[in-house]
Order: C-alpha cells, then structure tokens, then sequence
C-alpha cells in the first residue's frame, strides 16, 4: 500500500513523525511543555557562542598574540575609545575578575591606559584604547568581519533577518 494510503478497516492515517529538524519552539505553550534541556534557548547560544570563540575568534585573534577575552576588551574600547570599568564589565558580559586581569594585561602592553577618576574610596577607573590599541584593533578587525560574515553568509538572506530581528528584541525585554 502506498504510505501515504488510508489502510483498509477506515482507521485513520497513522500521524507522520515530525520531522527531525522540527522546531520545539514553534507551538510552544507558556510552561514549556516538552522542552529539554538541549533545546533552552540559553543553552544552545552557550553551545554556539563557546563554538564560535573556539572557530571563529581565538585563530585570528591568537595570530595577532591575544586572548579571547584580551581582543574582547580591545575591540569595545576601540569602538568607545573610553569607558568606565564598571560599563566595560557589562558590555563586554565577562566578570570584574576576568576584566580587571585583562586590563592589566593590555595595559602591560601598551594597548590600554587606565587612570582613576578622582579621590574618594569608590574611585572610578576610566579605560582608554591607545595608540597601539588603536592600530592593533585596525590590523585584526578585517579578519575579524571576514570570520564573523561567514558565519552568518551560512544563513539565507531570510533566516539572517529573522535571527537578527529576534535577538535583538530578546536583548530589549531583558534590559
């Protein structure tokens, strides 16, 4: 019998399997029935953003001998030319600790100057991109842009809107 046949007897059609790309996402209710936890979406971008720094961003960064988070850091600044401490923590989504080491790092290097702001005990620490910074950020940034389009060219012209448009309005409900 053909398989998409009625069998004889009139009992329905068997429903089909869904398909294996299928979405768990799409008729999804506001409990979350039937999500795993390989389908939260907080744990597919972990999956795919500690993928992408291992493929995409440590080769041209290492080419240019910095770290992940060194080229992070170095790129916000450039963009910024300066920046608080406390706003570089949370635009860069890496912990004081983590920042705090890395500044010392580029500093050491002549990439980044840090000067205190003041005199009370709550000095604030202002973060600036140097010369060297600037013309170190100029050097990676091309491969940079190369490795991130053809990450995103893997998408079709549709799916690259879709995705943009959706986590940027995720990004705005969490402000």
């Amino acid at each position: 019998m053909p398989r998409d046949a009625a069998p004889a007897h009139g009992t329905p059609a068997p429903t089909p399997a869904p398909a294996a790309n299928a979405s768990p996402w799409t008729d999804l209710d506001e409990a979350g029935s039937g999500l795993t936890v390989d389908n939260f979406l907080t744990t597919m971008l972990s999956q795919l953003v500690t993928a992408l720094r291992s493929t995409v961003t440590k080769p041209y960064a290492e080419q240019f001998g910095l770290t992940v988070p060194e080229w992070r850091i170095l790129a916000l600044l450039a963009h910024a030319r300066s920046l608080p401490f406390a706003e570089l923590v949370t635009q860069s989504t890496s912990d004081k600790a983590l920042v705090s080491r890395t500044l010392r790092l580029l500093e050491d290097r002549g990439l980044v100057q840090l000067t205190s702001a003041g005199n009370t005990p709550r000095k604030k620490l202002l973060c600036a991109i140097t010369e060297a910074g600037t013309a170190l950020h100029d050097q990676v940034m091309p491969l940079a842009r190369r490795g991130q389009a053809e990450v995103i060219r893997q998408l079709s012209p549709q799916e690259r809107e879709a995705v943009y448009q959706g986590l940027r309005k995720l990004l705005r409900a969490q402000a």
